[in-house]
């Protein structure tokens, strides 16, 4: 997982940062991006790609990264900027946020299969890259987590959606519940199944 930070290092390249996202599917919430710059010094075991860990992993890591990193940033794209300029966009400007907010200038990137020339900053999209990059690990882990907390919270203003389970994902549940008590603020209008419903509900009230 440490193949590529190393390899940085070894041309001096001292301060790399990984950056990722999480939550280009669901149909409602944010997509969340992390940057996160590790100490060279100090190793992080079981670093992964954030969807092959279990919760209780993920949650143990999150707490070890923040800890033990030299600096990280996240940063919320929220539903409606999500519908405005569409997720890939999205996603790319939740990614170039995080890594102009960390309190560290980066001299490298390592992305998530995501382009990023904008910052002037060299780096590498690697695909699959949470799975074989222990920064982009970092990142991919520390977003999920936050995300998921996220959702949580707003299921306690929505309990009918499962948000709690579900995190927004299309869910069997998900779409029963868009069907049956309608579309929320929080739901991504551009969306099939949220437009669709959307449409639904405009018949009904015509």
């Amino acid at each position: 997982m440490y193949d590529f930070e190393n390899e940085l290092y070894e041309k001096g390249y001292k301060l790399i940062a990984g950056c990722d996202e999480v939550g280009r599917g669901p149909l409602a919430g944010p997509v969340v991006a992390a940057a996160v710059i590790l100490d060279d010094s100090v190793l992080i075991p079981g670093l992964n790609d954030s969807k092959k860990l279990s919760e209780k992993k993920r949650n143990q890591l999150d707490i070890e990264i923040r800890s033990k990193a030299m600096a990280f940033s996240i940063v919320y794209v929220n539903e409606d900027e999500i519908d405005k300029i569409n997720i890939y966009q999205a996603s790319k400007k939740a990614m170039i946020e995080a890594i102009k907010n960390l309190p560290i200038k980066p001299d490298y990137i390592l992305s998530d299969a995501m382009k990023l020339p904008e910052l002037e900053i060299p780096y590498l999209s690697i695909i699959k890259g949470d799975s074989l990059s222990a920064s982009i690990a970092a990142a991919s882990i520390i977003a999920k987590v936050e995300r998921d907390r996220y959702m949580v919270e707003l299921s306690h203003q929505y309990p009918e959606y499962g948000l709690d389970k579900n995190k927004g994902y299309p869910t069997k549940e998900h779409i029963l519940a868009l069907s049956k008590y309608g579309v929320l603020p929080i739901h991504r209008k551009t969306y099939k199944p949220v437009r669709n419903q959307l449409m639904k509900q405009i018949k009904l009230d015509i």
